[in-house]
């Protein structure tokens, strides 16, 4: 059974579905939890997701004409874990995306605060976001020795510091029917 579009509509691979858990809240904001439209679509056919918001953009099959979900939200609760997985994406979340000794955005790597040679480990606590000539800079030194202290010191994050986090990143698309699911607008004002 093919999928007909309509060459004037926009295509349907431009119309994600944001995911909200069963409390209405989205699953993540750093990256925005979305669905493309084939997986939303098959969801709602498995009676997983109730339908919250719908585009005007319809997919057709010979026989059925249904509008895609622009929001939808999981009929079961997901428990998110308390604490993320230790990762690279994670550790920038954390750190907001800059270096912890000179606050730059730019050629990010991660920084042993405690080198290895001197026994440290990677992980949440010693392990810190930092630009690339901070990380050269700093070697196989401690904070101390290398007179480079980190803005903030590494700490193992709750998935619920990162999800707050994740807000400070709006993306650059948001459709008109997530507005009301979603909230940085009046964060980022205030």
């Amino acid at each position: 059974m093919g999928v007909n579009f309509a060459p004037h509509l926009p295509k349907p691979e431009s119309c994600p579905a944001l995911v909200l858990n069963a409390d209405y809240r989205p699953l993540s904001y750093f990256p925005l939890s979305l669905w493309n439209w084939q997986t939303a679509l098959k969801a709602v056919f498995l009676d997983r997701v109730s339908i919250i918001s719908e585009y005007d953009r319809q997919v057709h099959s010979p026989s059925t004409a249904i509008n895609l979900p622009s929001v939808i939200a999981l009929k079961k609760f997901v428990r998110q874990p308390r604490y993320p997985a230790f990762t690279r994406f994670n550790l920038f979340l954390r750190d907001e995306f800059c270096c912890q000794y000179c606050g730059s955005p730019h050629d990010l790597t991660f920084d042993h605060v405690i080198p290895r040679a001197y026994g440290g480990r990677t992980s949440w606590t010693n392990i810190t976001a930092a630009c690339a000539p901070c990380n050269l800079r700093k070697g196989g030194r401690t904070p101390e020795e290398a007179q480079m202290i980190p803005m903030r010191w590494p700490h193992r994050p709750t998935n619920q510091e990162l999800h707050t986090r994740g807000r400070q990143f709006p993306p650059n698309y948001l459709h008109e029917s997530w507005r009301d699911f979603l909230y940085w607008d009046a964060e980022l004002e205030s």
